[in-house]
């Protein structure tokens, strides 16, 4: 059995699409859960100084990440949120 792994997604929303980013960071986890994906444990989500959306959660395994991908619920919600917002690494943020 695989161990659990820590993710911190962060998602800086485009001008003026922070309302249209928000709930679709809120479906977000419960939709990768609802398929197994992430562990039992609720998410954190926060927001940065920036305006960056933090949102950290526990893929149930290595393989849970790439499961998603090919996950047809999981991909619309993610198109949805490229629309809305740049996708970042923890290392663009200022408070890291």
């Amino acid at each position: 059995m695989s161990n659990p792994v820590l993710v911190i997604a962060m998602y800086r929303p485009k001008e003026g699409k922070l309302s249209e980013l928000e709930p679709l960071v809120r479906k977000h986890f419960p939709t990768l859960k609802e398929y197994g994906l992430t562990t039992h444990r609720d998410p954190f989500i926060g927001c940065a100084a920036d305006g960056t959306i933090l949102e950290v959660f526990e893929w149930i395994s290595d393989g849970a990440a790439k499961n998603a991908h090919d996950h047809p619920a999981v991909a619309k919600i993610w198109e949805a949120m490229a629309l809305v917002c740049e996708f970042g690494k923890l290392e663009q943020l200022g408070e890291a």
